[in-house]
């Protein structure tokens, strides 16, 4: 389950409360709330594993793409050294070998965009989750802040009865 899913449990929760009698303040299940935190805390360094792995991926295909282009340009060079003899065909072979390595370097840019782009996709999904988990815990906390000040305002408070 993903932490939005886990956020919407936890404010329906909070809103789906039963109110205690003759008061402003409403019962929730404790239970309920620290086996749904629970829960954020284990999915959360899931999600940060996923954005460390894809920052892995992107390295390894940076390495990958370097190694291609590495291999590229050798091979044109050995290509163009045997041909040597022929000045033309001397020139056509550093003409491809620059089309070659120009591919390779285009190639490796490509690569390196797409997964930074996707790297920091991931990354800014993660960081509007955990923004909303913090809203969604703040608004929780807000609520409870303010039923307890209409208390202190000089409201009568009572006790609930132990029948619910």
């Amino acid at each position: 389950m993903d932490v939005l899913e886990l956020i919407d449990k936890l404010d329906d929760l909070i809103h789906n409360a039963r109110p205690v009698p003759l008061t402003d303040q409403v019962r929730i299940d404790r239970e309920a709330i620290f086996e749904l935190l629970d829960e954020m805390r284990s999915t959360i360094p899931e999600e940060v594993k996923q954005a460390r792995w894809i920052v892995k991926e992107r390295q390894e295909m940076l390495a990958e793409a370097r190694r291609e282009a590495d291999r590229m340009v050798a091979d044109a060079r050995d290509r163009a050294a045997q041909e040597i003899s022929e000045q033309e065909i001397v020139r056509q072979a550093e003409r491809e070998a620059q089309d070659i390595l120009e591919s390779a370097r285009q190639r490796e840019r490509e690569v390196r965009l797409g997964a930074e782009d996707y790297a920091d996709e991931v990354l800014g999904t993660l960081e509007v989750n955990l923004g909303k988990f913090t809203q969604a815990v703040q608004r929780g906390r807000e609520r409870l802040q303010g039923k307890t000040e209409k208390f202190d305002d000089g409201g009568v408070q009572e006790s609930a009865s132990d029948d619910e």
